[in-house]
């Protein structure tokens, strides 16, 4: 990202930043996967990460967005996995075209994430998914100024993460266990935080 605006290098160096945070919260993702799910979430989080990070992305936004959504489509059949990609998907069509993309668009590319990835998985806001985390992230995004965005869209996803404790999944498998799902914290959104954090330059500063 330089000058507000985002480009292929942009989006490859952010994808090698989140490969390194994703790969270094694997464990700590399975885990916290373990207690509600399969286990594999930082699996699913690290390969797919890794696979995009890797790949040969054109110089269009949109069709390098569209790379990243393959990516997480050969490493994983997962819920998340799948999530990941169609959020991918709902920002490269937004994009097709382009060879920069403006800061001030994030939002909405968030959205059209969000949104998709509604559709795809049938969660609805509030049900304690990784949902929630993008519709914060969307929202603290609008009033943000370029240079402010990282830490923005960090303090949305803790926030979402702090705001969701004590209260029950309603979504996936980890709604089988509600009343346990109330004292953890969602894997998916603990996901997300990792990613921000990584994006925002931020790994390893502890767990939320």
């Amino acid at each position: 990202m330089t000058g507000g605006t985002i480009d292929r290098d942009g989006i490859k160096a952010a994808l090698a930043r989140v490969a390194a945070g994703a790969g270094a919260a694997a464990d700590e993702l399975n885990a916290a996967d373990g207690q509600l799910g399969d286990g594999d979430l930082g699996i699913t989080v690290s390969k797919g990460f890794a696979e995009a990070a890797s790949a040969d992305l054109p110089e269009d936004v949109g069709l390098a967005l569209l790379e990243c959504a393959k990516a997480f489509q050969r490493v994983s059949s997962s819920s998340y996995g799948t999530l990941v990609a169609t959020g991918f998907m709902a920002a490269a069509k937004a994009t097709k075209g382009k060879t920069t993309v403006q800061a001030d668009e994030l939002t909405s590319l968030v959205a059209a994430a969000r949104d998709a990835m509604m559709a795809r998985g049938k969660g609805s806001l509030g049900d304690k998914t990784v949902l929630d985390s993008l519709d914060a992230v969307s929202k603290a995004l609008e009033d943000a100024a370029a240079v402010d965005m990282a830490d923005a869209a960090l303090s949305a996803a803790r926030d979402t993460l702090a705001a969701f404790k004590g209260k029950p999944c309603k979504l996936g498998r980890a709604r089988m266990f509600a009343e346990k799902s109330a004292s953890l914290d969602d894997p998916g959104q603990l996901a997300f935080l990792r990613i921000v954090e990584a994006l925002a330059g931020r790994g390893g500063e502890g767990a939320a």
